[in-house]
């Protein structure tokens, strides 16, 4: 199937660069620099995917997200020099789904929308699949090589999480918004206890994790090199 992407990026450089790399993963991508050129075309050109800067000239990201979710329920992924709780908070209650924060690689603007994509319109049913390890999403059961890993419901949210941001590094704030939700009221480094357990349970030499690794002075990672 041929996806659609919508980018309304007002920085030049980064709108090409985005819409170049997207271009080669195989989608079809249109990019605007302003959010009206990009809502006057939205319903024609019906994309599975918005990438929306939130920072802009005329109205900003947030005035095309709601005018978006006025007519879609597309995956829309924010880019933002923002980093303010306020501003995350504000496009989630709008209806984003993600944010990826400047600077940032166009490699991971594509793993992201690959999830996003894979996710929503993908044909894998119930059943996703990394390695050794099959996470059943409906029944939200996990197996190693067909035997089944006996895991908390809480356990089963980080996993999902990582299942859905394979090879992005993802710090232990995220993990906890993006799994746990916003109200969690325990410390981030609690996320640390789960992912020790998760590894106890998953891996086969602690030490040398080959699924969640240690990213040092950020976070931790899901696969990857």
């Amino acid at each position: 199937m041929d996806y659609k992407i919508l980018v309304v990026e007002d920085e030049k450089t980064i709108r090409e660069m985005v819409c170049l790399y997207l271009e080669n993963a195989g989608y079809t991508v249109k990019g605007y620099e302003d959010g009206i050129s990009a809502l006057s075309e939205f319903e024609e050109y019906k994309p599975h995917l918005a990438i929306l800067d939130i920072m802009m000239k005329g109205i900003d990201g947030f005035d095309v997200l709601s005018e978006i979710r006025t007519q879609s329920d597309i995956p829309v992924l924010m880019l933002t020099a923002k980093i303010m709780e306020s501003d995350r908070l504000k496009g989630f209650e709008l209806g984003a789904d993600d944010y990826i924060t400047k600077p940032f690689s166009p490699k991971e603007v594509v793993s992201r929308v690959n999830v996003f994509i894979k996710r929503i319109y993908g044909n894998s049913g119930d059943v996703i699949e990394y390695g050794e390890l099959r996470l059943d999403t409906k029944k939200q059961l996990l197996y190693k090589s067909e035997e089944k890993i006996d895991i908390t419901t809480r356990e089963y949210a980080i996993i999902y999480t990582f299942f859905m941001n394979i090879d992005i590094p993802l710090t232990r704030e995220q993990i906890i918004n993006k799994a746990i939700g916003y109200d969690y009221e325990g410390f981030e480094r609690s996320v640390d206890s789960f992912i020790k357990n998760i590894r106890k349970k998953i891996e086969s030499d602690m030490k040398n994790p080959k699924y969640i690794k240690t990213k040092y002075g950020y976070g931790y990672i899901f696969g990857g090199e």
